[in-house]
């Protein structure tokens, strides 16, 4: 039998996962500023590309908080 479907703590989930993905955002940024002369223009990139797609994940995430905190507020 499937479990209820339980959002209660949806938001609170989805707030961590944008603190732990800013977290990464800016080690990636730091790894870069201090080492970019020592890497290859390959590895830039990638982590370049990655940070790219943390930045889109941060704003999904945000309006995924935004669509549970309004469903949220409907059920009460």
């Amino acid at each position: 039998m499937a479990k209820p479907d339980n959002r209660a703590d949806n938001v609170e989930h989805l707030q961590q996962h944008i603190q732990d993905t800013i977290e990464n955002l800016r080690e990636g940024e730091e790894y870069l500023n201090e080492f970019s002369s020592e890497i290859s223009s390959g590895e830039r990139n990638q982590i370049e590309e990655k940070n790219d797609r943390r930045r889109v994940s941060i704003q999904a995430f945000r309006e995924e908080v935004k669509d549970e905190a309004a469903h949220q507020r409907s059920e009460e």
